[in-house]
């Protein structure tokens, strides 16, 4: 790291910790009575314990309850159909609660906290327990760098793990993750049945809490609670926008198809995988019937106008309770 990043990342740990004290003593409640606005806040996986063993992507439950109980105090807290009319408390900043990727966590630790603190959430997930899966493909990717052999040959190329557990070409140097992701699902599935018993987490349920996914059944009793609602995302967790447009239509297609099945309730909603998104996929998403729209960050200012179109922020585990909370208000972590 050269020295303009450091001085830089230790005036931002300066001013959290600052940021922390001056809560703690009381001295920020100004800052969050006077704030105003609003806000799609996303989530993804829940554990109890050793939160960024695999990703960035996770909290422990207890943290997850301790920004619940951040929200009651503070937010206005608004369903996703609520965000998109505009029904929103004008004398407090308010959030949407959104969780991506599907994971059986969500359901074990995210919908009973949610119920204890009466406060709603969109569950964004992939059909792919309807394909037998019960485990997204990067997801097995990532353990399988942490339980599998140093070396892999697929398709006659070999794959050595590196620093970061990644499995890495070791003739062009390009991440097996980078390469599958580019490719439809047939490919990724070709490569975890490779892996599948050189990394055998997956059939002894080690580490579930971070890759298991919900089932049809969870599925649908998630969404019989009055405090979850369900979107799609994807399929397959591919990525829409480098699949091809006929494949990505017949993605979300085929999703909305499932999801509507197992819940018995219309599903108007989709989150981009990764936040990905060209033209060609916001075009096949409005054709099959989504009118809510969500990405990470736009790839071009003008998809502020389109109606049907939002972005969201996720969630730091890196933060405090309260540091995370000011992020959401001020929408940078800068």
């Amino acid at each position: 790291m050269d020295l303009a990043r450091r001085v830089r990342s230790g005036a931002r740990r300066a001013r959290d910790l600052a940021r922390d004290v001056r809560y703690r003593l009381g001295l920020d409640a100004h800052f969050y009575r006077g704030a105003r606005g609003r806000r799609i806040v996303n989530y993804h996986g829940l554990c109890e314990r050793g939160p960024l063993k695999f990703n960035t992507l996770f909290l422990t439950r207890a943290t997850f309850e301790a920004h619940l109980r951040f929200f009651r105090a503070h937010f206005h807290v608004v369903t996703l159909d609520e965000y998109y009319r505009g029904a929103f408390d004008p004398d407090r900043f308010n959030v949407c609660l959104t969780f991506d990727d599907g994971f059986a966590n969500n359901f074990r630790y995210a919908l009973p906290l949610l119920e204890k603190y009466r406060l709603p959430a969109t569950f964004f997930v992939t059909a792919v327990s309807e394909a037998g899966g019960d485990i997204l493909w990067n997801d097995f990717l990532c353990l399988a760098g942490r339980y599998g052999p140093a070396e892999i040959a697929l398709d006659g190329e070999r794959h050595r793990k590196n620093r970061a557990g990644k499995y890495v070409s070791v003739r062009t140097g390009r991440s097996l993750n980078e390469r599958l992701r580019e490719e439809g699902f047939t490919p990724k599935a070709e490569a975890m049945a490779l892996l599948d018993p050189l990394a055998p987490f997956r059939r002894s349920r080690i580490d579930s809490d971070y890759w298991l996914q919900m089932t049809g059944d969870q599925i649908a009793a998630l969404a019989a609670s009055p405090y979850a609602t369900i979107g799609s995302h994807g399929y397959y967790h591919n990525d829409l926008s480098r699949i091809g447009a006929e494949a990505a239509a017949a993605e979300l297609a085929d999703s909305k198809r499932y999801l509507e099945r197992v819940t018995a309730r219309s599903v108007a909603a989709i989150a981009f995988p990764y936040g990905a998104y060209d033209d060609a996929v916001v075009r096949a998403a409005k054709q099959a019937g989504y009118a809510q729209l969500l990405a990470t960050d736009f790839n071009d200012p003008g998809d502020h106008a389109d109606p049907a179109m939002r972005e969201r922020m996720t969630v730091n585990p890196y933060l405090s309770v309260n540091n995370q909370m000011a992020a959401i208000v001020t929408g940078s972590y800068a």
